[in-house]
């Protein structure tokens, strides 16, 4: 098939499939479906949560070594390396769902997914397999990483496509709350672990348990999202050859804008839910079950904002002013939360600023992804979304907890982590105010087309 030079978006590429909206337009997307739909991504975070809080045992198990520095720099980066097939997943897997559909597209990313999370559930230490067992463990990691590089790509356009232009902030949302979800239940099994098996228990078998609980769910996933419509459609006549690479020819300038806006939001998520407890515990020397609040209050309020967010990004006419509010507040929020832990004020106010920074970064983070999804035309939308996430994940988000570290030794400085937050801050400041934001839809016609 010959590629397309040039692509105008019309009504049905801005909202989604014609033949879809008709049976959709009141936007009742059922309540099974969201939850299939978010429940991949969800199972990811879930997973990246649990690797993040047993990252010091899978260190010493996997990467036995003289000094515990060096297992736990090598753990973090096999966290890492799964990152590096992001890209790569998105633009294949992201091409799937644009020319074969989104619901294609993300049965095949559950069952990619689930693979991977075998590969890490079952791992044999290092003591059972020698080096066999450190290169199962980055195999997991690297397929867990190849298919969530399509997942953020393929869902969140589904839910996007899935009803009427007025409530797809509402839709969009649940990509957000599955992520706190997920780190809630992560933080959650880790808290819970922690207290109530012995470290001998820990280090045989109890780090395992919650890969092999998020595995057991996954079957059910594959099977409802099975039975999901589909909202995009993948006839010869209007299914690109290449999706993305139409998208680097023609959207070059909104995809490369796109990842550095998200810098900022992904660095955030995975630098205060995720590392926060190693670092308050390595670097702070505090108690673990203290730093663990930290991570519990982040990840409830992912769970409960993005709802919200979405409600008020559906009734503002522009997603680009509230970014760029949020962006400059959140900058500011930054110093003070570490110094907060630095000069060993009361923990209260940590999670204060810190429940401050994750409400504006889950009412932006919605925002966010409209402003994506609405800047790509319905034949590249999924690819662009997904190349989008994925290279701003991997290049700041998914090596984050590795360069904090990293610089932390390096420096000495206990406060390196706020300095490099500040910088991907306004990193992602100046790529929003560069964006040039598509008008809104005006209201009849958000009423009205799906």
């Amino acid at each position: 098939m010959k590629e397309s030079v040039s692509y105008a978006p019309s009504r049905a590429d801005l909202t989604g499939s014609p033949a879809f909206a008709a049976s959709s337009a009141s936007d009742k997307t059922s309540i099974k479906s969201l939850v299939a739909v978010t429940l991949g991504n969800g199972l990811e975070i879930y997973d990246f949560a649990v690797y993040s809080f047993f990252s010091v045992i899978i260190g010493h198990l996997f990467f036995p070594a003289s000094n515990d520095y060096v297992s736990l720099l090598l753990a973090v980066a096999t966290f890492g390396v799964g990152f590096v097939m992001r890209p790569l997943g998105s633009m294949v897997l992201g091409n799937y769902a644009d020319r074969h559909g989104r619901k294609a597209a993300m049965t095949l990313i559950m069952g990619l997914m689930s693979l991977g999370v075998m590969l890490v559930a079952f791992a044999p230490t290092y003591s059972q397999a020698g080096i066999l067992a450190p290169i199962i463990l980055i195999a997991g990691r690297l397929l867990q990483g190849f298919s969530a590089g399509g997942e953020v790509g393929a869902a969140t356009t589904w839910l996007m496509e899935a009803g009427g232009a007025a409530r797809r902030g509402e839709r969009v949302s649940w990509q957000m709350t599955s992520q706190g979800g997920a780190a809630l239940l992560g933080a959650a099994m880790g808290a819970g672990l922690s207290h109530y098996l012995s470290e001998e228990q820990l280090y045989d078998w109890g780090w395992r348990i919650p890969f092999i609980l998020g595995l057991a769910i996954m079957p059910v996933g594959l099977y409802i999202r099975r039975q999901l419509p589909e909202t995009h459609s993948t006839s010869p006549t209007t299914a690109l050859a290449n999706p993305a690479l139409t998208l680097w020819r023609e959207h070059r300038k909104v995809l490369l804008l796109g990842i550095f806006a998200g810098i900022k939001g992904t660095t955030t998520f995975y630098i205060i839910i995720y590392y926060m407890p190693a670092y308050m515990v390595n670097t702070m020397h505090m108690p673990a079950s203290i730093s663990y609040w930290i991570s519990l209050t982040a990840a409830l309020l992912t769970l409960l904002i993005p709802f919200w967010g979405g409600r008020l990004a559906d009734r503002l006419p522009r997603r680009k002013p509230i970014l760029i509010a949020c962006a400059l507040l959140s900058l500011v929020l930054i110093w003070p939360i570490f110094a907060t832990i630095m000069y060993g004020l009361p923990l209260w106010y940590t999670i204060v600023l810190i429940a401050l920074d994750q409400v504006l970064a889950n009412i932006s983070a919605v925002a966010m992804f409209l402003l994506i999804l609405e800047s790509f035309p319905r034949p590249v939308r999924a690819c662009g979304m997904a190349m989008v996430y994925a290279i701003s994940v991997s290049l700041f988000g998914g090596f984050a907890q590795f360069n904090v570290t990293w610089l932390l030794k390096v420096t000495n400085q206990p406060m390196a982590p706020a300095w490099y937050l500040m910088f991907c801050a306004i990193v992602s400041l100046c790529a929003l105010i560069a964006w040039r934001e598509r008008n809104a839809l005006p209201d009849k016609e958000k009423e009205t087309l799906c």
